[in-house]
C-alpha cells in the first residue's frame, strides 16, 4: 500500500500525536510497517529517549498493520502493549518495524522492534488489537 495514500485515507492523517512526535510512515503493508522518530523532542530529563515515546511509536506501527489487516470490514482497536527498554538512545533517528505474530479475524498482534541508527535494538514492543466490525464503531 502507497503511504501516502494511506494517510491520506485516515480521517486525521497521521494524528496530532505521531505529528508531534515527527512520525515519519515509510513503508505500509498486511506485512510490514516500518517508520522512523527522532530522538530530539521525544526525550526524558536525562536526555534519553522516552520509553513512553518508544510505546507511542510501536502502538502506531502495531495499529496501523492491524488497520490494513482488518479493512474494510473491521477496524482495529488496541488492546494490549508491552515494551521492553533495551538501551538507551541519546540521539539521532530510531527505527520501528512491526511484523505480525498473529493476523486472525477477531485479534491481532505484533511485534515491534525498535532499533537506532547503528542497527542496535533499542526497544521491543508486543501490540495486540481487536478487529472490531466496522459498523460497531459507528463508521
Amino acid at each position: 500500500m502507497d503511504v501516502e495514500q494511506y494517510v491520506a485515507a485516515m480521517p486525521q492523517g497521521m494524528g496530532a500525536l505521531n505529528e508531534k512526535m515527527g512520525v515519519e510512515l515509510l513503508e505500509v503493508s498486511s506485512e510490514r510497517v516500518v517508520a522512523t522518530m527522532p530522538v530530539e523532542g521525544n526525550t526524558q530529563p536525562y536526555g534519553l529517549l522516552h520509553g513512553g515515546a518508544s510505546v507511542v511509536l510501536a502502538e502506531t506501527l502495531g495499529s496501523i498493520g492491524s488497520a490494513v489487516h482488518a479493512h474494510p470490514d473491521r477496524v482495529a482497536v488496541g488492546v494490549d502493549i508491552n515494551a521492553t527498554h533495551h538501551r538507551s538512545a541519546t540521539s539521532g533517528t530510531v527505527t520501528g518495524v512491526a511484523t505480525p505474530a498473529h493476523l486472525g479475524r477477531t485479534s491481532a498482534t505484533w511485534e515491534v522492534v525498535i532499533t537506532d541508527e547503528r542497527g542496535k535494538r533499542v526497544c521491543t514492543s508486543r501490540i495486540t488489537c481487536s478487529l472490531v466490525p466496522r459498523e460497531r464503531v459507528g463508521l
